[in-house]
């Protein structure tokens, strides 16, 4: 009986863990919101406390959109190589971070149309993303 109840409690556990994942979560108006602006597209969706993250590629990269309750587009982020950050902000990791290596980086499309970059790095032991405008330009520190 211990066997069974172990097993049940598992089960439960395993399938509250990835109920995020599962469109039955996601509002017909955000799922058609993506939709029409990727068709045919394979999407994985989270449930975010503020609205709902589709993961899905684009041209082979991964990428993710954010959407509020509404289906209203809030952010598209597609991943990116180091070596496609702007300059300045290449710069400004080299120099403020010479021994940190970089996990991932972003371009990230808010909107407005404003883009800026994301670089994910250890700051402290945290993982952290270092933001940059589209120029390059330093923004902020977001840790954890």
């Amino acid at each position: 009986m211990k066997k069974v109840f172990l097993f049940a409690a598992l089960a439960i556990s395993t399938i509250g863990c990835s109920q995020p994942k599962e469109n039955n979560n996601v509002p017909d108006v955000v799922k058609n919101a993506f939709t029409k602006e990727y068709p045919n597209t394979k999407v994985e969706w989270d449930v975010e406390y503020d609205g709902f993250e589709a993961e899905f590629e684009i041209n082979g990269k991964d990428a993710s959109a954010n959407y509020n309750k509404e289906g209203h587009k809030l952010a598209t982020e597609i991943e990116i190589k180091k070596s496609e950050l702007p300059t300045l902000a290449l710069t400004y990791l080299t120099t403020n971070y010479p021994n940190e290596k970089v996990k991932e980086t972003a371009k990230i499309i808010d909107d407005k149309n404003i883009v800026t970059y994301e670089a994910e790095l250890k700051i402290d032991g945290k993982n952290s993303d270092l933001i940059f405008d589209d120029s390059g330009n330093f923004i902020k520190v977001i840790k954890g």
